[in-house]
């Protein structure tokens, strides 16, 4: 079974502030939107979700999701997201855990979905080409206000 491996990342001018998502499948299609008042981490979970929310519905291949945010990549890769449905949506402070209404479709889509779907991190702004096209993209629509979308093939 083939994978598709797609870039996410989110951007916030101040934080609070206007923000930027964006995901981008390799060599394929991708998508960018804005949130007038977000913060960073918020605009790191939407890329990754507005992603798997195009993505899973359209693929019968496994995905990679590839991101520079640790929240977003240790939250399935060290599987924070078990503890916090298992203490009520808490976390290691015992305080409620930030952006659940975020978290809880993109867990839902990330965990339930077959083919498998899975997570790895690149360090961000260190040469990799895609991880730099969906920094720009996110980056272009906290700006603008806007996002877009279409394909780079």
């Amino acid at each position: 079974m083939d994978q598709v491996t797609v870039y996410t990342d989110g951007a916030c001018r101040g934080n609070p502030g206007p923000g930027g998502w964006a995901w981008a499948v390799v060599d394929g299609q991708y998508a960018s939107g804005a949130d007038r008042q977000t913060t960073n981490q918020r605009m790191e979970i939407m890329g990754a979700l507005e992603a798997l929310r195009t993505l899973v519905p359209q693929l019968p291949t496994s995905i990679l999701v590839v991101s520079d945010s640790t929240y977003v990549v240790k939250c399935f890769t060290d599987r924070w997201w078990q503890g916090w449905q298992r203490k009520g949506w808490k976390n290691s402070q015992n305080k409620p855990v930030a952006n659940q209404d975020l978290w809880e479709p993109l867990i839902e889509l990330a965990v339930a979905s077959e083919p498998e779907i899975s997570f790895r991190w690149v360090k961000g702004h260190s040469g990799d080409q895609w991880n730099d096209r969906v920094d720009e993209l996110a980056t272009v629509a906290a700006d603008r206000g806007v996002g877009e979308s279409g394909h780079a093939g």
